[in-house]
């Protein structure tokens, strides 16, 4: 799916509700010098965003499980996929046209939610094994660890990353076409090598992302958030998948 969208350029009219205000403290301490306020309101209310996504998707893999939608992966294990993917696809397009109004908000939420349920089936076979439950847990404290050591990068080193966005981008490109070719295939040593890849391609597009809102290059935080919540979501579901493989523990 394409992970970049048309920023709104500086100056232009935004609907966009006001975030409450988180109090600054990078920089303090440190010699670091603040960023612009524009960027920094961006960067602001982006993480808080961010963090209230978390919700939504916890809530979405929780209905999934309890409607037990791993049995719909089960009976089609090719179309479920697919489906999913166009469904989330297009709730992609729908969070993009929104994003100057505060029902870009909700949409995001939406499409976090529907995120959340598309982690049911990675779930399920987790806790079927007998660590599955530290399994999960170590995913997500890796994912974090990453997340806020790259962030952390890219905002005090205040270095740009924007070279990088055509190789990533192609990147993307070619672990989509091959992980949607594996769904045919289903070949376990390919899902492993694609799971390493996506780790270092999603653990480059934060340094890459997080760059661009610091530059300027993104000044609309719907799609700020958008781009780290893939970035994290991605980075989750291929680490858990590497702890897996590695694992087999099974009750």
């Amino acid at each position: 799916m394409d992970r970049k969208f048309e920023p709104v350029m500086p100056g232009r009219q935004s609907q966009l509700p006001p975030l409450p205000e988180v109090v600054e403290r990078r920089g303090a301490g440190t010699g670091a010098a603040p960023l612009p306020i524009s960027e920094n309101a961006v960067l602001r209310n982006t993480y808080w965003l961010l963090a209230l996504t978390m919700l939504p998707t916890i809530a979405g893999a929780f209905v999934g499980m309890q409607l037990n939608f791993f049995a719909f992966f089960q009976s089609a294990p090719v179309m479920a996929p697919l489906l999913l993917f166009g469904l989330m696809f297009g709730a992609l397009f729908v969070v993009t046209a929104l994003r100057n109004s505060s029902w870009g908000v909700i949409a995001l939420f939406g499409f976090t939610f529907i995120a959340g349920v598309a982690l049911t089936p990675i779930l399920t076979v987790a806790l079927g094994l007998r660590n599955g439950g530290q399994l999960i847990g170590l995913a997500g404290g890796m994912t974090a660890a990453i997340f806020f050591a790259l962030a952390g990068v890219a905002t005090v080193t205040k270095k740009d990353f924007s070279f990088m966005g055509k190789f990533l981008f192609v990147g993307l490109i070619l672990l989509i076409v091959a992980s949607l070719a594996n769904l045919f295939f289903q070949i376990p040593a390919l899902s492993l090598a694609l799971s390493v890849v996506a780790v270092l391609l999603f653990s480059a597009y934060i340094l890459y992302d997080v760059s661009r809102i610091v530059h300027g290059g993104e000044t609309n935080y719907i799609m700020a958030t958008m781009a780290l919540y893939l970035n994290i979501y991605n980075l989750f579901v291929s680490l858990l998948n590497i702890l897996m493989a590695f694992s087999g523990q099974r009750d």
